[in-house]
């Protein structure tokens, strides 16, 4: 290279350098507008909530006092939009919704901060959806932490989401005492965006998750990262693959998911705790967490899995995926079903302990 095309290389690649510095802090402000616009939308919001408290408040005291029904809450919602032109949010369904709001909440002391951190919209999902205040406050946290879209609440309102997780709860508390890693995960899954046949084979069912990542990982949490599938792990001069690979940001771990397509046997579980074990030899960086493992299966006999997981030492779970939406009335009855036989259990040792003491 002659010394005039040296110097012209040197100068694009010192051009290149500064654009790429420049870019670096670009991307820093960028950062500031986005979370000042992330704030600005988050005090307009709760202003609009507040506003919202404050009317349905209003009508709540009229209805009461004044015997207001729907009729003057119409006549009521026409005065406002003529006086604002223009105006939305304000129609006589809207304002009935406002004092529905204002009564669900008053009372709450727990759970009124909470409606301010969603959107009026998701407010009104909730609201409308749930039965019970523990309900209630399940989704009002979900959406503020996750951020939810309409769509995105909606989905996980009407696959009984509340009722799967407090189910996998009631049944795996000895589990999740054992291990934190495991609070990611639970023992029921509804992958109804899968689109996939009645009778799929295990590579469908693969390809399909991969198709649909982001409702995939929208059904298992918005932490977990996508990191690969069919994940090859190196083991001696033997190579295996793990169906899926994620990342849980919340954990601060690798998480494993073998697919099965048929029913669960304790040999799957030898499987996947291999996968772990060389995961957390060969793949796990020294500051995050030991890694855990789901196997996925389209049916499980609860038993066999209680006697699986029995005498494992690693942090797994066994789930059940199904294709199509679960009956929220069944779920229901079924933790019902769960909570009272667990009381039942705690009131028997109860009475053991106080026999003993006697």
């Amino acid at each position: 290279m002659t010394k005039v095309g040296e110097e012209l290389y040197n100068m694009k690649s010192d051009n290149k350098n500064l654009m790429l510095d420049n870019k670096a802090v670009f991307e820093e402000v960028i950062a500031i507008i986005e979370r000042a616009r992330e704030n600005a939308f988050r005090a307009v919001n709760q202003e609009l909530i507040s506003m919202y408290w404050e009317i349905g408040h209003f009508i709540s005291q009229k209805a009461t006092a004044n015997n207001w029904g729907k009729s003057v809450v119409k006549e009521f919602s026409k005065f406002i939009q003529s006086h604002f032109v223009g105006i939305k949010g304000f129609s006589h369904q809207n304002i009935w919704r406002m004092k529905q709001f204002y009564e669900t909440y008053a009372e709450n002391e727990k759970l009124s901060p909470l409606v301010r951190e969603i959107s009026w919209t998701n407010n009104i999902l909730i609201m409308m959806a749930a039965k019970t205040d523990e309900e209630r406050e399940f989704y009002l946290l979900l959406s503020a932490k996750n951020n939810y879209s309409k769509r995105e609440l909606e989905r996980q309102i009407d696959s009984s989401l509340f009722e799967r997780i407090m189910i996998s709860t009631e049944k795996n508390q000895l589990f999740l005492s054992q291990n934190t890693g495991l609070t990611a995960l639970r023992d029921s899954y509804v992958l109804e965006f899968l689109d996939v046949p009645e009778h799929h084979k295990e590579r469908e069912l693969r390809k399909a998750i991969i198709t649909n990542l982001r409702d995939f990982i929208l059904e298992f949490g918005k932490d977990f990262s996508f990191v690969g599938e069919e994940y090859r792990v190196q083991v001696g001069n033997t190579d295996f693959n793990i169906d899926l690979l994620f990342y849980n940001r919340e954990l601060s771990c690798l998480v494993a998911i073998e697919l099965k397509i048929g029913r669960f046997k304790p040999e799957h579980l030898g499987q996947l705790e291999f996968y772990l074990e060389s995961l957390d030899r060969d793949v796990k960086k020294q500051n995050e967490n030991p890694s855990v493992g789901l196997i996925l299966c389209s049916k499980k006999d609860d038993e066999v899995v209680e006697y699986a997981l029995s005498r494992s030492m690693s942090p797994a779970l066994i789930a059940e995926y199904q294709t199509h939406l679960p009956q929220k009335a069944l779920l229901a009855n079924k933790l019902r079903e769960l909570r009272e036989l667990a009381e039942a259990e705690g009131l028997a040792e109860n009475d053991n302990e106080k026999d003993d003491d006697d």
